[in-house]
């Protein structure tokens, strides 16, 4: 399957027709890739000087934003510095919103704002665990923080400013991941999900269909000749361009590059056109039970 569909487009806040949203919601509901390839977000002079991997903690991947709780973590810089890096994460946040909410209209009243994230280091060689391995062709599921079903929708953008590409590998659709890696998940335990829940592991419960997204997204990283051997293909972002893609659903894979920025949102199930397309769709015809 073609995993990319660009669209056309200079500005975050461009309107779009009824056409275009309706067929850009097919395609990322379906496995695809919203590429805009001539969509830049162009950092100010002032930060310019963020362009480097020296501002974030030596114990985090990513700088990230909480405009919930309007707090930056994970930075490391003087004062001055961490209110104009949040405020570059800010803005880049209300773009990417305002991309979404005109491209996905349908989807607009029901998206909930997930966290701002900044990415300065370099992916390629980053020594890591085989979980946080990003490396590695995997499904996104978060450990700590349960989406109870919710797609999950990111945008991200390539401010690379020495002209390198973002480079991932892109998998086989859901239904195959599913196919591949269901029979081995291990059962939920009985009260697994509340013990998580009141030693604070997780913040939310863990449903069952966290579980097994998170063991699938366990399993595909540790299956070396899974990662060799899968359906693949090499997609690559250049500098300037910007994505929008429904990452709990495409089987990814980030190779190299350095200096991106992303945007999360959340979408529920029934917000979307095509719900059986959900993972949680899938898997609950897979399993043949209810899941959340």
């Amino acid at each position: 399957m073609q995993v990319i569909k660009q669209i056309q487009v200079s500005r975050w806040d461009e309107p779009f027709t009824n056409d275009i949203q309706s067929e850009a919601i097919a395609a990322t509901e379906s496995g695809k890739i919203l590429l805009f390839p001539t969509l830049p977000f162009t950092l100010t002079p002032d930060e310019q000087r963020f362009l480097s991997p020296i501002y974030v903690d030596s114990k985090a991947k990513n700088i990230s934003y909480n405009s919930v709780t309007d707090v930056l973590r994970s930075a490391k810089c003087s004062e001055e510095e961490y209110k104009n890096l949040k405020a570059m994460l800010q803005r880049f946040s209300t773009h990417a919103t305002l991309l979404v909410k005109h491209l996905l209209a349908p989807y607009a009243s029901a998206l909930r704002m997930g966290r701002t994230s900044y990415r300065p280091i370099e992916i390629s060689g980053r020594v890591s665990s085989y979980r946080k391995d990003d490396t590695r062709l995997h499904v996104d599921a978060f450990p700590a923080t349960p989406n109870q079903g919710q797609r999950i929708l990111r945008v991200f953008s390539n401010i690379n400013p020495h002209g390198q590409e973002r480079f991932w590998r892109v998998g086989e659709s859901f239904m195959g991941v599913a196919k591949r890696f269901l029979p081995a998940v291990r059962k939920q335990l009985l009260g697994e999900r509340t013990l998580l829940k009141t030693f604070h592991i997780t913040k939310t419960y863990r449903t069952e269909y966290d579980h097994i997204m998170l063991q699938i997204h366990d399993r595909m990283k540790a299956d070396l000749a899974y990662q060799k051997n899968a359906p693949q293909s090499d997609v690559r972002f250049a500098p300037g361009s910007s994505w929008i893609v429904q990452t709990d659903h495409v089987s990814h894979a980030a190779m190299a590059g350095q200096y991106v920025l992303e945007q999360t949102f959340y979408l529920p199930v029934n917000a979307m056109q095509n719900p059986e397309h959900s993972p949680l769709h899938i898997l609950e015809t897979l399993t043949g039970r209810t899941l959340t």
